[in-house]
């Protein structure tokens, strides 16, 4: 809970305990504590925004504060023991209400802990030379882009939000996670540590490039923590949004494109569902050749300055879960610009023959959650596993699920219950993944030294080593 959502039902909470504690009727200036809750509501509504969790307390205080407004001036005759069982349930019914703004919190994306600030910004990409496959209508391929980088922000630079466009890619979310269709509207308060298109640091660049593609249902800030992170090492991050792929993705001009079920159909027979993920990831795969042509481009000549020189094209990574850890594969499997690769549960099944069968040239990292792997999956993965060299490391972390490798866990609590992730704490999950994937992309891609996959390490007992 932010600041204000705290202190207004600890006023409220003060007011109901002051009987209960003192076994007597509160005396008249105790009234203040309700009446400060009423008139910091305001307050909080115009510095940290409504939210519906609140609604239960909005009304506790108002009810409170105008019972407690009127005992000023026309004291109620209540025995004390009648003021005590009124504040009791007073209490009770506080404690419900509270519950709620805890267990829905506005969701803290992780500050990142490396030596630069970091900056955004999203770019939408046209390729005239694909067709849409998934709209319906003839129309060029067209996806958003958007990118982390090292940063000096200016003064008047804003926090970027988690999400763009929140109001309409967090109902669509709920509704992919079967919840109601309003339940994450609070996520349009979300706010991130990076600097909304502050201008890039150029003095310690060329930087390394990463690309990043999301997952089936997914969307380009479902790893926000992840790229905030890289790009406070010094990486410059790309993650692309799969229009058609992603749960939602809204246009600049106000085009807003929905998952289509159709590509990925659920429940087809498997030789079809197979050959329509392997047509999707190949359009992934291009999507990712054409931002990177996209990412060449603006080395050479940003229009803008900003990006010009900036990226070392020499030194590019690719990224991906799920369903983008297959499109990371292929993409890998097919194209040499690509010159180190890392999965996060990746989707083994739209990865074609071609590549499972003659592996991949550049070193790899491979990560699983605990509960992702399918009998499947792991077939497809052990043929792709069987052409690779043995210095490609597959880990998995124990008391992990799916969703444990994203942003999502930290939407709630209740999280676990959600299905969102495993039993193991979330900001260990979170460590432990990041840790690996600085320590790999360093490795690869700046030759730094590390003995992390060497293999098992006491310091992360929760990670194993399958090969």
């Amino acid at each position: 809970m932010r600041p204000l959502e705290i202190i207004i039902p600890a006023l409220l909470a003060a007011y109901f305990l002051w009987p209960i504690l003192t076994r007597a009727k509160r005396p008249a200036y105790a009234a203040a504590l309700p009446l400060l809750a009423v008139t910091l509501t305001p307050v909080h509504l115009l510095v940290e925004k409504y939210r519906w969790q609140m609604i239960p307390i909005y009304v506790i205080v108002a009810i409170t504060a105008l019972v407690a407004g009127i005992s000023l001036f026309r004291p109620a005759h209540i025995s004390p023991r009648g003021t005590i069982t009124a504040s009791t349930l007073g209490l009770i019914v506080l404690a419900f209400a509270t519950a709620l703004p805890i267990l829905l919190p506005v969701p803290h994306v992780p500050q990142p802990s490396g030596p630069y600030p970091v900056g955004t910004t999203t770019f939408v990409l046209t390729d005239n030379a694909r067709r849409e496959l998934y709209s319906g209508i003839d129309e060029p391929r067209k996806y958003m882009l958007q990118v982390w980088y090292p940063a000096q922000p200016g003064p008047n630079d804003q926090r970027a939000p988690w999400m763009q466009d929140a109001g309409i890619v967090a109902p669509g979310i709920a509704d992919y996670l079967k919840l109601p269709h309003f339940f994450l509207d609070h996520l349009t308060l979300v706010k991130t540590s990076s600097y909304l298109n502050a201008t890039p640091l150029a003095e310690d660049g060329p930087y390394p490039l990463l690309l990043f593609s999301h997952g089936w249902n997914g969307f380009r800030a479902q790893n926000t923590y992840q790229m905030q992170e890289l790009a406070s090492y010094g990486y410059i991050v790309a993650a692309l949004e799969h229009t058609y792929g992603a749960v939602v993705t809204v246009f600049p001009d106000g085009q807003v494109a929905y998952n289509n079920p159709k590509a990925l159909p659920k429940g087809a027979p498997e030789a079809e569902y197979d050959a329509a993920a392997r047509k999707l990831v190949n359009q992934w795969s291009n999507d990712l050749s054409f931002a990177l042509d996209y990412l060449t481009r603006l080395n050479a000549n940003d229009p803008d300055g900003h990006f010009t020189g900036l990226l070392d094209l020499e030194r590019v990574g690719v990224f991906g879960h799920s369903t983008g850890g297959g499109a990371t594969i292929q993409f890998c499997g097919t194209d040499p610009r690509c010159k180190a690769g890392l999965t996060l549960d990746a989707f083994m099944t739209p990865v074609s023959e071609s590549v499972l069968n003659s592996g991949l040239q550049q070193p790899f990292l491979f990560i699983f959650s605990e509960a992702f792997p399918t009998e499947k999956n792991t077939r497809l993965f052990e043929q792709l596993y069987s052409h690779l060299p043995p210095s490609d490391r597959v880990v998995t972390i124990l008391g992990t699920s799916h969703y444990d490798l994203s942003d999502l866990p930290m939407l709630s609590p209740l999280a676990h219950q959600l299905g969102l992730k495993g039993p193991l704490n979330g900001k260990r999950a979170e460590q432990i993944t990041i840790d690996y994937e600085r320590a790999f992309f360093a490795a690869t891609l700046k030759g730094q030294n590390t003995s992390l996959f060497d293999g098992p390490s006491r310091f992360y007992p929760e990670v194993r080593y399958d090969h």
